[in-house]
């Protein structure tokens, strides 16, 4: 039997997805990170890969259909696309470990790491329309993909360490955006200002020559 429309509310409030997602993220990010800048040994990769699978990968893909729910397309493509890496990253090392696959020569993840890079510039370039802060988290990505795409395509182990902490930095980086989302909503007004776009801040400044993203 069919519910009464009427009787239905009307008034449900819808959480924000968003510091789930960048919690995810940003402290799967900070762990492999570590790693990778000679914090803590290889051997912790082993944490890793649960953390990615269900963190880094199921709480970000959920945060990304929420998103696409609420209407929002960069979060929504954003979370689930991050969250598809972080499913792709455990279950390569996985499939490795239990020796279903032979280890990938190192151009074949430099390549891969370089896609990511390409596709997280793209992002990092929608996100001059939104916060600063989020813009912050989207350019470091960016640099620590290629750079550890430049450490396996040869140049060197010191690309694959700096790519390590300018990782560690953008995980910091999205856990402090998604401290400040969540204190914010809670608080149901702005505590922390996050930033106004950048686009918007030279379109209200008057500057026409500077082109818009």
């Amino acid at each position: 039997m069919s519910p009464n429309v009427s009787t239905l509310p009307t008034n449900i409030k819808v959480a924000n997805p968003g510091p789930l997602g960048l919690f995810g993220f940003g402290l799967t990010t900070c762990l492999l990170s570590s790693i990778n800048a000679g914090l803590i040994p290889p051997a912790s990769i082993a944490a890793v890969v649960p953390l990615a699978f269900a963190y880094g990968g199921l709480a970000q893909f959920v945060a990304g259909i929420m998103e696409f729910r609420l209407g929002n397309t960069f979060g929504g493509v954003a979370f689930t696309s991050y969250s598809m890496f972080w499913w792709w990253f455990s279950l390569l090392l996985w499939t490795l470990g239990a020796g279903w696959l032979k280890a990938p020569a190192p151009q074949g993840m430099a390549t891969a790491l370089l896609l990511w890079g390409v596709f997280t510039f793209l992002l990092w370039i929608v996100t001059f329309r939104l916060n600063k802060i989020l813009w912050s988290v989207f350019l470091l990505l960016t640099i620590t993909f290629f750079l550890l795409a430049a450490k396996d395509f040869g140049f060197g182990d010191l690309y694959g360490k700096l790519g390590g902490y300018v990782g560690l930095a953008t995980g910091i980086d999205a856990v402090l955006l998604a401290f400040f989302e969540l204190l914010n909503a809670v608080a149901g007004y702005t505590v922390v200002p996050l930033g106004e776009p950048i686009v918007l801040n030279l379109a209200l400044s008057g500057r026409v020559g500077v082109a818009v993203v």
